[in-house]
């Protein structure tokens, strides 16, 4: 892989937990809180609980183990990477040139594999060690105009 794409800030970890509200609570005995700007997450199933002991800069996303969630020891944890809607957009383009990754379903990540989580869009895919990254924007609207300009549908969860 060639390419040289700017990684930008550590965003947040994904946790896989035996009960989200219960490790949330935990987790805010030791000075985390709830990142407000992911409230309208907290109901849905399937989605994560996002806390943070820095106001939000960095954080952690508790997802509640079950289907596509699974408690593993640690294993299938994750690490997300904040970029700017420009190299969000760089890393599009390069899918399947010079970046070739596989994604969570195993199958070669492509600009169609982004995710639309209504404020932000992501890509997930695995180092070839199996770790799993995911870059992470919050230039919604930039990003989107790109997508809808270049025909590229995204993939929605809830």
């Amino acid at each position: 892989m060639d390419v040289n794409i700017r990684m930008g800030s550590l965003d947040h970890m994904h946790l896989v937990v035996p009960d989200r509200e219960e490790a949330a609570r935990w987790y805010e005995a030791l000075g985390f809180s709830r990142v407000e700007e992911y409230k309208h997450w907290w109901d849905i199933p399937g989605a994560p609980i996002h806390i943070s002991a820095d106001a939000g800069g960095s954080g952690l996303a508790l997802f509640q183990a079950g289907e596509g969630h699974e408690l593993t020891d640690g294993i299938g944890m994750g690490v997300a990477f904040r970029l700017g809607g420009e190299e969000f957009i760089a890393f599009s383009k390069a899918l399947g040139g010079d970046v070739r990754v596989n994604g969570k379903d195993g199958q070669p990540l492509t600009a169609e594999s982004v995710v639309d989580l209504d404020l932000c869009f992501s890509y997930g895919f695995f180092d070839p060690y199996g770790h799993e990254l995911e870059l992470t924007t919050y230039d919604y609207d930039r990003v989107k105009a790109y997508f809808s300009e270049h025909g590229i549908r995204a993939v929605r969860y809830w």
